[in-house]
């Protein structure tokens, strides 16, 4: 059904600046742990902490732009440019009404913001302070998602990927210098690490406009900015919706994880801390083949090409147990390196130590979901499926048995750790078992009037 040559040529080109692009992320959170975990264990902690609000912000971000990057990989596939452009239009409305919420309460309420993760006074008075500079990156942020979206469903993945890159460098960059106070500058700890963050974003937004002045580079029509197109909008709410509703979900309950981690005590936080920021990185290489596959699979569904769209799924799927499978062994191999890099308590070192054991195999569950449902199955519009499997994986099992572990039955800390683990591994069977029902097999696509 598919050349094995073009099918790999394809997804690599794909799937490699978007990996590098997420690796690059990581990497911030990366060097915000390594730097003020060389500092003092709480001051990695409290922004640890504190950034699960831009996470969970991330996740209204993510609907929005999936939804547009669902319909617009398949009218770029069909050709339809005009429509493409709706489609920028209206996800940036949805983003920056986002942006401004999750900036006012930054701005307005960062301890109380703070006390849904820890209840220890200094990490909430550390945090709040890093959400108060911090929260003006959100009101960049979700107009800079746009802009990369588009341009990763419009031929121009390198683009988008460089601009990530370049402002992860800088943010690094930045970070070393204000954290630590360096060419004469106070050290700033925590509120340095936020003030590089939101340097960093007007950057990349700066970045974003630059290169979208391009020739060929779709753009927002801001004469029509505010126009509306009642039956591309219902079929983008068809897809944000279920989108949304999935992105809380597994967002929400990503953060009860963090909180019931950080309420088992700072010890238990910092392990997780650090697991999270090997986690995200090791993330990487199946975030960007699962945006690859949502690319790929779209393009050929929305022009036409349902049999050559459903032979790229069967394949990607394949290739996500292959990475998952990979990861684990790299886990187990990091372990001993990751324990010895941060400054930790003798508890928190060896938390963290069973932690990166029961995340090896997370990976495998991580790896195939990020694929097969987050890639093919949203590729071909099947987003209601990822609600369902959250609600019974997740809210149904992983974070009861998490919250009775930790506050009812007083469970050890890695078993409890092992319970917020459980939602990925445990879908895996459900997920094939949808797939192969081939319900994603569809043009999204509607002909222009």
């Amino acid at each position: 059904m598919i050349d094995k040559h073009e099918f790999y040529q394809k997804m690599w080109k794909l799937a490699l600046p978007i990996a590098f692009q997420s690796l690059m992320l990581a990497a911030v959170a990366a060097g915000d742990a390594l730097m003020l975990g060389s500092i003092a264990q709480n001051e990695m902690t409290a922004v640890s902490l504190a950034t699960q609000i831009q996470f969970v912000q991330n996740m209204f971000l993510s609907a929005a732009t999936a939804a547009g990057a669902i319909l617009g990989a398949q009218y770029w596939g069909k050709g339809d440019r005009n429509t493409v452009r709706k489609l920028f239009n209206m996800i940036l409305r949805w983003c920056g009404v986002v942006s401004i919420v999750f900036f006012a309460a930054c701005e307005c309420c960062p301890e109380v913001l703070m006390r849904l993760f820890s209840h220890d006074g200094e990490i909430i008075e550390i945090g709040a302070a890093y959400l108060r500079i911090a929260g003006w990156s959100y009101l960049i942020t979700g107009v800079s998602q746009c802009y990369l979206t588009v341009m990763k469903v419009t031929d121009h993945v390198p683009q988008s990927a460089w601009i990530s890159s370049s402002a992860v460098v800088a943010n690094i960059i930045l970070n070393a210098i204000l954290i630590f106070g360096a060419f004469g500058l106070e050290a700033m700890n925590a509120r340095g690490a936020a003030l590089a963050t939101t340097l960093a974003r007007v950057i990349e937004l700066g970045l974003c406009l630059g290169v979208a002045s391009g020739k060929n580079y779709i753009r927002p029509d801001w004469k029509r900015f505010f126009e509306k197109n009642r039956q591309l909008g219902r079929d983008f709410m068809r897809h944000c919706l279920p989108l949304m509703g999935g992105g809380l979900f597994w967002g929400v309950g990503f953060t009860s994880y963090t909180a019931i981690m950080g309420h088992m005590g700072t010890d238990a936080a910092a392990a997780n801390a650090v697991a999270a920021v090997v986690r995200d990185l090791l993330c990487c290489v199946c975030n960007g083949v699962g945006s690859a596959a949502g690319i790929m699979v779209g393009n050929e569904l929305g022009a036409g090409n349902l049999e050559k769209g459903k032979a790229y799924g069967e394949k990607l799927k394949n290739v996500s147990f292959i990475i998952g499978f990979a990861s684990t062994a790299v886990v187990l191999a990091l372990t001993p390196l990751v324990v010895n890099m941060v400054v930790l308590t003798d508890q928190a070192r060896e938390y963290l130590t069973g932690m990166m054991i029961i995340m090896a195999v997370y990976m495998i569950g991580r790896c195939v979901n990020t694929v097969t449902i987050n890639g093919v199955l949203d590729g071909g519009g099947d987003t209601l499926f990822d609600v369902y499997s959250l609600a019974v994986c997740m809210w149904g099992l992983a974070i009861p048995l998490a919250l009775l572990g930790a506050f009812v039955f007083n469970w050890p800390v890695l078993l409890v750790y092992a319970c917020t683990c459980l939602d990925e591994v445990g879908k895996i069977p459900w997920v094939m078992v949808r797939f192969r029902k081939y319900k994603w097999v569809k043009n999204l696509t509607r002909d222009a009037a």
